[in-house]
């Protein structure tokens, strides 16, 4: 019988506290990705790239265990989102201005050939729109603040601003990379004050010149 990896529990990453800011080390790791721009409530874009994630996410999982006795339990939906200017984030909160990657980890024994083939056995009639534009990719975080949100997606404005501002630089660091978050409750199923995210932002060490 093949043993289920859940990466959620063998990687330290994907654990965070809520009202907590904690500093931790990002392996680094292999992604189903897809690009996009805009406000995610009113782009179609961004329901399309949903579309075309989860199918080969599946399809992926499902293949590996069959064909290399490989099982693992397909990963949340994750995302990376920046912008020229990052107080989007933050203060005025215009999304019309995000540019953003959804993204699901995927393990490293995935390779270009199996997303390809999972691409092709996926059904023409049924075929999501976007699906040709998903693609296999590494992110390299490393050191990275992150802690646990709970509620709606619209209040972690104040969060962030406290790891931006408040305990990134107090604790001798600077933003590096980009804003990223991992979606671990399905908002089609979650109300949302119980919605639970973890936010992640990728840091370096300040450099002081005297």
């Amino acid at each position: 019988m093949t043993s289920k990896v859940d990466f959620k529990k063998e990687i330290d990453a994907y654990r965070a506290k809520s009202g907590q800011f904690s500093i931790v080390d990002v392996p680094d790791l292999q992604y189903l990705m897809i690009d996009g721009h805009g406000d995610p409530n009113t782009s179609p874009a961004f329901t399309q790239a949903t579309e075309a994630l989860y199918p080969l996410a599946y399809r992926l999982k499902f293949a590996s265990k069959q064909t290399l006795g490989r099982d693992y339990t397909v990963m949340p939906l994750e995302g990376l989102w920046w912008a020229d200017d990052m107080d989007t984030f933050t203060a005025s909160r215009d999304k019309s201005r995000w540019d953003w990657t959804l993204m699901i980890m995927t393990p490293d024994w995935i390779d270009q050939d199996m997303l390809t083939n999972a691409t092709a056995q996926i059904s023409v009639k049924a075929r999501p729109r976007r699906l040709d534009e998903v693609r296999l990719g590494w992110l390299a975080e490393g050191r990275c603040v992150q802690t646990l949100h709970v509620g709606p997606y619209d209040n972690e404005a104040d969060v962030l601003a406290r790891m931006h501002h408040e305990f990134v630089p107090d604790n001798g660091l600077r933003m590096v990379g980009k804003h990223h978050e991992i979606y671990l409750s399905d908002a089609r199923k979650v109300a949302p004050e119980r919605l639970r995210t973890i936010l992640r932002q990728p840091v370096s060490a300040s450099v002081t010149v005297e």
